[in-house]
């Protein structure tokens, strides 16, 4: 059953053309990395999905939802996707667990006596049970964006987007949060990760997707497309790379 299908999205910044006529198709309990050179329309891509850049033309139903350019009844899309960016984007305020219940307490009335039980049981999930209590500065960059998927959790999507959220990270903290990531994986949840860590997406990714000049140009199961790629385009990525 499909998650996502986009068609022919098509989207401009003025005169600037950045998606092209995207097509692609993502279906339930996929983990899709969304490879590509800077400036390919990944990020932009993956907002669209949410809502948070509108689209010229083209169409977008992402878990039932359809989006049509105007970004109107954009509150139940965002119950049902959750999306982690670069910067964590917590409340440097709220403690950890506060952080947590706040979606699930306006948008979604989660009961008081609920939200405790939710809190820990996301935590543990990205093995932060500990940090309840503790104030975003008092983590580590790793810790934050681990809290920040333990916030979007909380609300129980059905599909997470995940946008570059190792690229701030030296390279110990991106292992910690990739590998919360490949637990995610692992339980079945539907994801699309744009991201540059080529040997995540390989390993971890059931699917992944070369973006280039504004179009999903090469598309399959990730071993195959590390291993046989079938464009000059992904062939030079991939060489550049390894390099």
């Amino acid at each position: 059953m499909q998650a996502l299908r986009i068609e022919n999205l098509q989207k401009s910044f003025g005169a600037l053309s950045v998606l092209k006529g995207v097509d692609l198709t993502v279906n339930n309990g996929e983990t899709v990395a969304v490879i590509g050179r800077s400036g390919s329309g990944k990020s932009t891509m993956l907002r669209c999905i949410n809502g948070l850049e509108p689209f010229n033309s083209g169409s977008i139903e992402v878990v039932g939802h359809r989006l049509d350019g105007t970004n109107k009844r954009l509150r139940d899309l965002r119950k049902e996707v959750g999306m982690v960016f670069q910067s964590y984007n917590l409340f440097p305020h709220l403690t950890v667990a506060e952080n947590i219940k706040l979606a699930p307490r306006v948008v979604k009335n989660v009961p008081r006596a609920e939200q405790d039980t939710l809190v820990q049981e996301v935590l543990t999930k990205v093995g932060l049970r500990e940090k309840a209590g503790s104030y975003p500065d008092e983590l580590s960059g790793g810790q934050q964006q681990r809290a920040a998927i333990a916030r979007s959790l909380a609300m129980k999507p059905k599909v997470m987007l995940f946008d570059e959220v190792t690229s701030a990270l030296d390279p110990e903290l991106t292992g910690e949060v990739l590998k919360t990531i490949a637990e995610l994986a692992r339980t079945g949840m539907t994801m699309i990760l744009v991201t540059h860590e080529m040997g995540f997406a390989r390993r971890v990714a059931s699917h992944t997707v070369f973006m280039h000049e504004g179009r999903a140009w090469e598309a399959g199961p990730s071993e195959e497309i590390f291993t046989n790629p079938q464009t000059p385009e992904l062939r030079a990525f991939i060489a550049s790379d390894v390099k």
